[in-house]
C-alpha cells in the first residue's frame, strides 16, 4: 500500500528513477487529440506542438524544444526569460500546465498509441 504521509509522497516523487519518471512528463491532449486516439493525456516529447495553460506564459502557443526527465520539466519556443547578462534562456514548464496540441509522431509512438487506443 502506498503511504499516505506527503514527507513519504515527496520522497519517492525525488528518488524515482529515470525510467519511471517518464511517466510524469504527461500533459493532457487536445479535445480533437482525445477523440482520435481514445486518451486523455500522453508523456510529452521533444517536437510536440503544445500550449501553455498557467503561468507567465500562459496561452502561449510553441514546439517543444526540451524535455528534463531529471527535473521534470519542459521547455518550450517562446517560453524564455533574459539574463542580466542579456543573454536569453529557456524557462522551465511544468508538463501538467501544458496541453498538447499537435504530436511529433515516430513508428514507435505510432505502435503505442494504437496499442493503447485500440482497447
Amino acid at each position: 500500500m502506498k503511504s499516505k504521509k506527503p514527507g513519504k509522497q515527496r520522497l519517492r516523487l525525488h528518488t524515482l528513477p529515470l525510467h519511471r519518471r517518464h511517466r510524469l512528463l504527461s500533459a493532457t491532449l487536445s479535445e480533437e487529440l482525445r477523440k482520435k486516439y481514445g486518451r486523455r493525456s500522453l508523456p510529452v516529447r521533444k517536437g510536440d506542438r503544445v500550449r501553455v495553460l498557467r503561468g507567465d506564459f500562459r496561452n502561449l502557443e510553441g514546439e517543444v524544444l526540451e524535455v528534463d526527465t531529471k527535473r521534470v520539466a519542459v521547455m518550450v519556443q517562446g517560453a524564455s526569460v533574459r539574463k542580466a547578462d542579456g543573454s536569453e534562456v529557456p524557462r522551465p514548464i511544468h508538463p501538467s500546465n501544458l496541453m498538447i496540441l499537435k504530436l511529433a509522431q515516430d513508428k514507435e509512438r505510432e505502435k503505442a498509441l494504437a496499442r493503447t487506443s485500440a482497447g
